[in-house]
């Protein structure tokens, strides 16, 4: 029987979300960290004032299934923005700069996962989480900054582009290895060929079905134009999660073959409320799962991995920069502003808590995440100012001045 309080709760969560939402807007920060936050202030220790439990007891399987349908929308949603045309047009130098991106992260990630002397399951977690830059935190401190119209950030988003394609290779390959529970090599490899080919299927065939789905869409009232793109994008979530690939890659899918639609923008129009809404309550319910207490163990080695993930997301940018010849200070740009970490590094977490993994990853991946959505987007600012400081400003030629019979002169001429 549900609680007779359970909307009252939920309307709590809600409003206190939206509470520190208004703060980090007010700050200039991402809002990402301060819902992860505060779900984690009041999950585990948080007292009751009257009808009101702040632990969330009675609303938390609720709260988490809002917090599903986030990851859902939030993935749909980066679909509908990718394009995998787009990437290829991008050119040979973010496709470099991309590979070179997810090299030196997922090697970061072993490094870190053997000096943790981590499993091998954990430590596949641990470099997906490692390599996955946030998409909406980048996006959202471009434009924060004015800074969308720059040559470098062209670069930047291409590089996103290809992190995400693979991201969702390795999501694919963390369902085999740790969601279906098998243990010998055939297993796994056969439960992540089957999500590639699921991939790769959507990838090459879902486009063809664009025409019959616009069909499907036309002349439709507002109310069934949502309908049939929600149970599109339920359905082949939901088959996709049956099939042993994470629901979120079929929801990533979903969006691939909406982005060819004719109707995209009222799409994206419809969608970005419930994304926004859902998102923030994803990110709400990841803290709530957290007790703050047991996050101490994981401190140190958070920390050392967003040095070492800025570091590499620094050489990444430098190597990016000059494939791309841009200026050597545009390295800083491009790396500060891929450091910050979010949305992915939180689902593959989950991957890892359905799957039973140690806690300690669960913990390392709230402390890195924090740490770096905070700090990201602060570098970023500052990404002039620092690299002025360590190198001195980029030297103009000076070039010679004119004597003021040469102005005249000049002046005169037709």
């Amino acid at each position: 029987m549900l609680s007779p309080t359970l909307i009252l709760e939920v309307g709590v969560a809600v409003f206190l979300v939206a509470v520190v939402g208004l703060l980090a807007n007010k700050l200039r920060f991402s809002v990402i960290p301060f819902f992860i936050i505060i779900g984690m202030v009041l999950g585990q220790h948080a007292p009751q004032f009257w009808h009101i439990d702040l632990k969330f007891t009675e609303s938390k399987p609720f709260i988490d299934f809002m917090g599903r349908l986030g990851v859902l929308f939030l993935l749909f949603y980066l679909g509908l923005e990718f394009s995998v045309g787009r990437l290829i047009k991008s050119g040979k130098s973010i496709v470099t700069g991309g590979t070179v991106y997810v090299l030196l992260n997922f090697v970061s990630g072993l490094l870190v996962g053997w000096l943790m002397d981590l499993p091998f399951k954990e430590m596949m977690v641990l470099c997906g989480v490692m390599t996955s830059s946030s998409t909406a935190i980048v996006a959202k401190v471009l434009t924060d900054l004015k800074r969308t119209a720059n040559a470098e950030t062209e670069v930047i988003m291409g590089m996103i582009m290809f992190d995400d394609l693979f991201i969702a290779m390795h999501i694919s390959f963390l369902s085999g290895l740790i969601l279906t529970g098998g243990t010998s090599f055939w297993s796994v490899a056969g439960t992540s060929l089957l999500a590639l080919g699921f991939i790769l299927t959507f990838l090459i065939l879902g486009r063809k079905l664009v025409p019959a789905i616009d069909k499907l869409l036309q002349d439709k009232s507002s109310e069934l134009f949502i309908l049939i793109v929600f149970s599109l994008l339920f359905l082949i979530a939901g088959f996709s999660e049956t099939i042993h690939v994470a629901e979120a890659i079929g929801a990533l899918m979903a969006g691939l073959v909406f982005a060819d639609s004719k109707y995209i923008k009222k799409i994206e129009g419809m969608i970005l409320p419930f994304k926004d809404f859902f998102g923030a309550m994803f990110f709400f319910s990841f803290g709530l799962s957290i007790d703050m207490y047991t996050l101490g163990g994981a401190v140190g080695w958070a920390a050392l991995a967003a040095v070492v993930t800025i570091i590499g997301n620094v050489a990444s940018g430098y190597f990016a920069a000059r494939f791309s010849d841009m200026k050597p200070r545009t390295s800083f740009d491009i790396g500060f502003t891929l450091s910050a970490r979010g949305e992915f590094s939180i689902i593959m977490a989950n991957i890892g808590k359905a799957g039973g993994l140690l806690p300690i990853v669960q913990s390392f991946v709230v402390v890195y995440v924090l740490i770096l959505s905070i700090v990201s987007p602060l570098l970023t600012k500052e990404s002039r100012t620092i690299w002025n400081k360590l190198f001195g400003k980029d030297q103009q030629p000076n070039k010679p001045k004119k004597t003021l019979s040469q102005l005249e002169a000049s002046i005169k001429q037709p």
